[in-house]
């Protein structure tokens, strides 16, 4: 169970679907990008998750439900869109509108602004649980340059997705 946005790796499909037993829950330690596999925000996306199906009590959830986790399993890529009015549509939705403060958030230039330099659509803090945590990741995100180590399918078709590689920041308007 997983958001759109969160991708387990072909290996980790495999693995699963090649091993005897595997525990009832297991999250998903995903790579976690902004924007496009350029800006790596950390490694620390555990929300994705594989459950055994039992009829009943099966159900989506979205949160902590186990310590069982497996690391490396895939990337979970927020507001990766090829288009600027995709990004004003995700920050107007339900879960993002309250921190659409003030008007000028929603232009397109100061977005497309934003994407290019790696830093936060909603001028916010970083959402972390310790001061440390907080100031290590304040300010843009560090670049990678790097296109190792992303989805196969991405790199297999990186004419269609050439938006998602590092330095290619540029959206379309569409």
């Amino acid at each position: 169970m997983s958001d759109v946005d969160e991708i387990p790796s072909r290996h980790t499909i495999n693995l699963l679907r090649w091993c005897d037993e595997i525990p009832p829950i297991l999250h998903l330690k995903l790579n976690n990008y902004l924007y496009s596999f350029e800006f790596k925000v950390d490694d620390h996306s555990w929300r994705a998750s594989v459950h055994r199906y039992q009829p009943g009590t099966t159900r989506y959830a979205h949160f902590r439900q186990t310590d069982y986790i497996l690391s490396d399993a895939g990337w979970h890529c927020s507001f990766c869109f090829r288009y600027i009015h995709e990004f004003v549509f995700k920050m107007k939705a339900y879960s993002h509108k309250d921190r659409v403060r003030f008007p000028y958030y929603l232009n397109p230039q100061r977005i497309q602004d934003i994407i290019c330099r790696g830093t936060d659509l909603f001028n916010m803090l970083p959402e972390e649980y310790t001061f440390k945590d907080i100031i290590a990741k304040m300010g843009p995100i560090r670049r990678s340059y790097s296109a190792v180590h992303l989805p196969a399918y991405l790199l297999e078709n990186a004419s269609k997705y050439k938006y998602l590689f590092p330095g290619n920041c540029r959206r379309e308007r569409g």
